[in-house]
């Protein structure tokens, strides 16, 4: 079998199901876990602000670095929604790897790509993005909603990782959640951002259960803090190409 433009990638679990995350309440710390799996591409719609346009600029953007016979990556690519619009641009062309460390998003997301794993145009690796850096180079890298997992420890040597297995002219796209610039204005973000989660049918209960749920495994920076980081790991342009209340995306290139 050999890929072609014709080939349809399923949709995602949850999203496909049309699984609703509506009454999910964590137990505990937070777990990419099988309950979460199932109702993950519901729990995004409702979760992130403008998530279909952020998809949508994700795409755009990364579809003009992407360069012929070069590898793409998505750190933490879940169930690769992400990949699905460059692997169906691009197929023919370039070779797709997701990294994924939740057992539960692993295998629903080798299930969905299970037609162009078997072409090799797709790769689902199972990798913690603490452990060493995966050795292809890449002419575009994904981040999207996954560094903010990591301990912020470990962020800028997975940043400078990025840079140094980018090809010159590449990108990397990242979407992350972050902090006001100040507690007050961190707090007019908040206030909103439940506002609109209470607006998509979630009760106050569970935006209560899931932040606790969260805390400590989620750790956000602010916007400020997330470009000094891509600076310092040696990207020299690097702008912010959408935001929507507490969340960011921004393109890094190397030059």
């Amino acid at each position: 079998m050999t890929y072609s433009p014709e080939m349809q990638i399923p949709g995602g679990v949850g999203h496909a199901t049309g699984a609703s995350s509506l009454g999910h309440m964590p137990d505990g710390k937070w777990a990419f876990d099988e309950s979460v799996t199932s109702v993950f591409g519901d729990m995004l719609a409702r979760s992130i602000p403008q998530l279909s346009l952020m998809r949508e600029l994700v795409f755009e953007v990364a579809c003009r670095f992407v360069q012929p016979g070069t590898h793409v990556l998505d750190l933490g690519c879940s169930l690769g929604e992400s990949l699905v619009p460059l692997v169906s641009r691009f197929g023919s062309t370039n070779r797709f790897v997701g990294i994924e460390v939740s057992a539960p998003m692993l295998a629903a997301c080798r299930e969905r790509f299970h037609d162009l794993i078997e072409t090799g145009v797709v790769e689902i690796r199972e990798q913690d993005l603490r452990a060493p850096y995966p050795e292809e180079q890449a002419s575009v890298t994904l981040c999207i909603l996954a560094l903010m997992f990591t301990p912020i420890e470990h962020r800028f040597r997975i940043l400078n990782d990025v840079f140094t297995h980018t090809r010159p002219g590449g990108a990397l796209v990242i979407v992350e959640k972050v902090l006001g610039g100040d507690a007050r204005t961190d707090a007019v973000l908040v206030d909103l951002y439940h506002q609109h989660k209470r607006a998509v049918g979630y009760t106050q209960e569970e935006i209560d259960r899931k932040r606790l749920a969260l805390e400590g495994v989620l750790v956000p920076v602010t916007a400020a803090w997330n470009e000094q980081l891509l600076r310092g790991a040696g990207f020299s342009h690097v702008e912010c190409f959408w935001r929507s209340l507490n969340f960011c995306g921004w393109l890094a290139i190397k030059a």
